[in-house]
């Protein structure tokens, strides 16, 4: 049986092009003991994706150049020889960016037997609800009498965190940018502030606006004027969970800091990274708490869909150009 998988030829400097990505095909060996091979249905593209693509180790290693590129995907056991996983299994894995899998068996997760369609499993009940869930309540420590503000809110991370702030009590608002991102966040009633065309400035007034009683939590997502206008915004002890900062990821030198980052001293408050991977053992809290919330049609989740193995490179480039409503996801079958 044979493969077709991408490989990064060359490390981009600034944003990727198209040229980078190589479609490959390789005959697959014989399964050893403990293999197991998969059919992917589903790809995930994901922003982390541009700092694997570095040339150099972050929190995660780099892809390597000429190899096969990986990803989070959802795909259907078609051959196995491990004890625990058997032919016919859903199971999600890291085997992405191609579309048959031959993996470990022990590197992969069956998926649990419910209703909801299996993509979900790569976004709302995946990575990006696990990170919203975890941004919120472990780094944040959101309260039901807090203000929240979340950029990129419209995104797969951003979308589901204004809902789990919404959930709670909390007063919402979210920052995107165009139009129909922006009504579909009304429609969840959160209070939806645009950045187009606007300075730090401008958009911390329309922060102001929108949350007259200013910000207790800052979901961080893209970085640059969002921050900037944030910080203006902070009421005394408020919490900043930093999940990214997509404004900077294809940055060709260093991005600037904020001009107004004194603002945490003022106003006495605490800003923390976090990578969800650290974070994994609450992934059951997690889908105990927002599963039966799916399931009964409590929130409202979007996907952005591209079709073919071929197009998975373009998917990923749109991430950057903000094309998706909700999880961009790649379909194979």
């Amino acid at each position: 049986m044979q493969s077709r998988f991408y490989t990064l030829t060359h490390y981009p400097d600034g944003m990727p092009d198209r040229e980078q990505f190589a479609l490959e095909t390789q005959t697959l060996p014989e399964l050893v003991d403990g293999e197991v091979r998969i059919r992917n249905h589903w790809l995930s593209v994901d922003p982390y994706m541009r700092g694997r693509m570095s040339g150099f180790r972050t929190y995660i290693a780099p892809f390597e150049l000429g190899t096969p590129m990986e990803g989070g995907a959802i795909g259907e056991v078609i051959a196995s020889n491990h004890p625990k996983v058997k032919v016919g299994n859903k199971v999600s894995h890291m085997g992405g960016w191609r579309d048959i899998a031959q993996l470990p068996g022990d590197s992969v997760t069956p998926l649990p037997d419910s209703d909801i369609p299996e993509q979900a499993y790569l976004g709302v009940l995946g990575m990006p609800g696990m990170t919203a869930w975890t941004g919120l309540n472990l780094i944040a420590e959101c309260k039901p009498s807090d203000n929240v503000l979340v950029s990129a809110a419209s995104g797969a991370v951003g979308s589901l965190a204004v809902q789990l702030a919404k959930a709670k009590g909390c007063h919402v608002v979210g920052i995107a940018g165009a139009a129909h991102k922006l009504a579909w966040l009304e429609s969840l009633g959160v209070e939806p502030v645009s950045y187009r065309d606007r300075t730090a400035q401008e958009l911390s007034d329309a922060i102001m606006l929108a949350s007259p009683d200013g910000i207790d939590v800052y979901f961080e997502n893209v970085g640059g004027i969002c921050l900037e206008a944030a910080l203006s915004q902070l009421n005394e002890g408020a919490r900043i969970a930093l999940c990214g900062m997509i404004d900077g990821y294809n940055a060709k030198t260093p991005t600037p800091g904020p001009s107004n980052l004194a603002q945490l001293i003022v106003r006495k408050a605490k800003i923390q990274g976090f990578i969800v991977a650290d974070h994994w053992a609450s992934y059951r809290y997690f889908l105990n708490e927002v599963t039966p919330q799916i399931a009964e049609g409590k929130l409202d989740y979007k996907e952005t869909i591209r079709e073919g193995l071929e197009s998975t490179p373009d998917a990923f480039l749109e991430l950057f150009e903000g094309a998706n409503t909700g999880k961009m996801l790649v379909k194979l079958i």
